[in-house]
């Protein structure tokens, strides 16, 4: 991967300030305080167009990882490419796919975000959307043993995402786009 340039500071310090301020701040995965204290995600801003490219990024990232073990987990961000969110789908459905064929099934798992999220039958103006909606396209790469080992000192695991659904619904659609942009406002770390 390239050199982090300002404008890839730029997108990287607005994506840690939407993790802390929205993802951690009320949250919304209880499992992220702690990898945020210890520094241990890395954040990749990848500009690839073409989908064998974006695919062969993730690829490289879960090489990365494997080579730093005191890296918990990655987010892989694309500022420029997969604002369509279901082109985004597709792409991810294809880097899931690409996991298992580079036998890292069990190994990884991706989780995703992005600007435009909208859970399937939800409607788009609904904020729980909100849950999985984040200042750029992303996928997050978590190591599937983490996520293991979080899970089983958790008391409800299951309803996690019931929970995040109902605090964005209390909040409220104006109040969850609020949060979200205010993470425009970082320049840089």
């Amino acid at each position: 991967m390239p050199n982090q340039n300002n404008g890839d500071q730029r997108v990287i310090a607005q994506t840690k300030k939407w993790v802390e301020s929205v993802i951690v701040a009320h949250n919304y995965c209880p499992f992220a305080r702690r990898e945020v204290e210890k520094g241990s995600i890395r954040y990749q801003v990848v500009h690839e167009t073409e989908f064998n490219s974006l695919l062969k990024a993730v690829i490289q990232e879960c090489v990365w990882l494997d080579q730093h073990a005191g890296t918990e987990t990655t987010l892989i961000i694309f500022p420029e490419n997969l604002n369509e969110f279901n082109l985004f789908l597709d792409c991810l459905a294809l880097a899931e796919d690409l996991l298992v064929a580079q036998g890292y099934e069990a190994t990884y798992q991706i989780a995703s975000f992005h600007p435009d999220y909208c859970f399937q039958g939800a409607d788009e103006n609904d904020a729980a959307n909100y849950t999985n909606r984040s200042p750029y396209p992303m996928f997050h790469l978590i190591r599937e043993a983490s996520v293991e080992v979080a899970l089983k000192h958790h008391p409800d695991p299951e309803s996690i995402p019931e929970r995040n659904v109902e605090f964005a619904r209390e909040q409220g659609l104006e109040k969850m786009q609020s949060l979200l942009h205010e993470c425009y406002s970082v320049e840089n770390d």
